[in-house]
């Protein structure tokens, strides 16, 4: 039985209902962030950022794209698809926290504060703010506000499928979900949750300058995004 979100993204999910969902997760996300990014010889970090199938289109917008991986499974697929790409590195959390102060221009995290504590998140802040230059931004996405259930995300995730044309297989990936040891994990560890005051909070005791953004990362807009300015 898995035992933590951390074992649970360590191997094949159900979270993707098939590849074109996949692909056009990392797609969108990768011009979202692509968009972000302050100039182009900033130096960027994507913690938590999966399997980062476009990232090599965020790294075309920036000098360096440092990717952080909690996963040593995915850190070894993210090390071999881009082996041949000078402006990217693939990082454990570790090797993050030993990066040089002051050295980042963009720190982006989407979906990964619902999946820590709040202690972990505070000292994740904390490291931010420390890594970023004057000035620097950091984006915190796809925060869970406390209202929002699995009803709303499946309703998200359908409009998505809809819309990119992957509808039947989302259908029987909702079904494979429910049945599967997401739903039971879910349920047994649960989803952190704030409020968009709390998170302004937790933002603002870090050092940061925050605002809520107008729109979240990806495609569920039930979910909140942050800009916090070192």
């Amino acid at each position: 039985m898995v035992s933590s979100w951390r074992e649970f993204w360590d191997r094949d999910t159900p979270i993707y209902v098939n590849a074109r969902h996949k692909a056009r997760h990392y797609a969108g996300l990768s011009r979202e962030i692509a968009a972000l990014v302050p100039h182009p010889d900033a130096i960027v970090l994507d913690h938590g950022c999966g399997e980062a199938l476009s990232a090599d289109r965020v790294a075309e917008a920036c000098g360096l794209l440092h990717l952080c991986e909690a996963s040593p499974r995915q850190r070894d697929a993210l090390a071999q698809r881009y082996a041949g790409n000078p402006r990217i590195t693939v990082l454990a959390p570790e090797e993050v926290a030993a990066l040089p102060t002051a050295g980042l221009d963009l720190v982006v995290a989407n979906s990964l504060a619902q999946y820590l504590t709040g202690p972990e998140l505070d000292a994740y802040l904390r490291d931010w703010r420390r890594l970023l230059k004057p000035g620097g931004r950091l984006i915190l996405a796809d925060v869970i506000p406390p209202q929002l259930g699995a009803v709303s995300d499946a309703t998200a995730l359908l409009a998505f499928a809809r819309r990119d044309g992957f509808l039947p297989a989302a259908l029987l990936g909702l079904a494979r979900t429910f049945l599967s040891d997401y739903r039971a994990l879910r349920r047994r560890l649960g989803l952190a949750r704030y409020d968009e005051a709390e998170m302004l909070a937790r933002l603002t005791a870090a050092g940061f300058t925050a605002e809520r953004m107008p729109r979240n990362l990806g495609h569920n807009q039930g979910r909140m995004a942050f800009l916090a300015r070192v």
